[in-house]
């Protein structure tokens, strides 16, 4: 049985949810519509249904809960030395949504002492929402999920956004990444976060985002058993540099932050005492974290 959260969690979680059932509500009418497209100075796009959706929650949030912090992608940050602050992507994975890919959704991650607490990720288009709170618990669609066992690189499923995301000193890094595990799946957006809690996938390896990108998936991973931090190792603050990786299992995790560092393999091919010599691809590491 999964741990409840204490009181002021699950009040901050509720309202959480709220947002995002009102999120759902405009995301789910507008995927139907000709989307007017603009280009922000990043060269990423915004649509009028970003600003609406944020404009709505961080009136919301100001009505509720005005002491709060809040940082948003489209309208900026307040209050960022608040106790708690409100960390909103109103759609993530515009681009996606732009294109009818229903991978895109709304993620509202909650900070505390500038750390990811709590998250929802919510995608109208498939009907799943991910609810996490960080050590505690995380849920899809209200049934508790937990990461999987998987220890070696070379059994991992991992997912990677967009390595078009990657500065060309980056590269090197994921190219160390995808070279170690068994597959690499893109494209998933913030949706791999979520199947990577549900131990549908082992490990996740990003950069180029922001706060907003990850304070949310942070939540939910650390609910749900896993790890996400910077590529040095260190903990999301809200002043991430947006190079991040995800791992199920810790020691996952540690192997992944040796490549990332330019280690090169390690420990993880080292094959257990007695297993015969040339059988470590076919019997070792186990496939148990492998998807079928």
């Amino acid at each position: 049985m999964n741990p409840a959260p204490d009181a002021y969690a699950a009040e901050l979680l509720r309202f959480a949810e709220r947002l995002a059932d009102e999120s759902r509500a405009v995301l789910a009418a507008a995927a139907a519509e000709v989307t007017r497209v603009d280009v922000k100075a990043d060269n990423s796009f915004v649509t009028a249904t970003d600003r609406a959706i944020e404009a709505r929650l961080r009136a919301r949030i100001a009505d509720t809960y005005p002491h709060h912090g809040v940082l948003g992608e489209e309208f900026g940050s307040h209050g960022l030395d608040a106790d708690v602050v409100w960390v909103l992507d109103p759609v993530d994975g515009t681009a996606p949504f732009i294109a009818g890919i229903p991978v895109y959704g709304t993620l509202i991650g909650v900070a505390r002492g500038g750390r990811p607490w709590l998250g929802v990720l919510d995608y109208p288009a498939t009907g799943d929402r991910w609810v996490g709170v960080d050590g505690v618990l995380a849920e899809r669609n209200r049934v508790p999920v937990r990461t999987r066992p998987c220890p070696r690189p070379a059994a991992a499923l991992a997912t990677c956004s967009n390595p078009d995301f990657f500065g060309p000193d980056e590269r090197p890094a994921l190219a160390r990444v995808r070279d170690e595990v068994r597959y690499t799946l893109y494209g998933a957006s913030s949706f791999a976060y979520g199947l990577l809690a549900s131990g549908r996938t082992d490990l996740a390896v990003d950069s180029g985002l922001k706060p907003y990108d990850v304070f949310a998936p942070a939540a939910v991973v650390g609910g749900a058993g896993g790890v996400l931090t910077e590529w040095s190792g260190a903990p999301l603050g809200l002043d991430t540099r947006g190079r991040v990786v995800a791992a199920g299992d810790p020691e996952l995790h540690k192997a992944a932050l040796g490549l990332l560092g330019g280690e090169g393999p390690g420990f993880w091919h080292d094959a257990p005492a007695g297993l015969p010599t040339g059988e470590t691809g076919d019997r070792w590491p186990p496939r148990t974290c492998t998807a079928s």
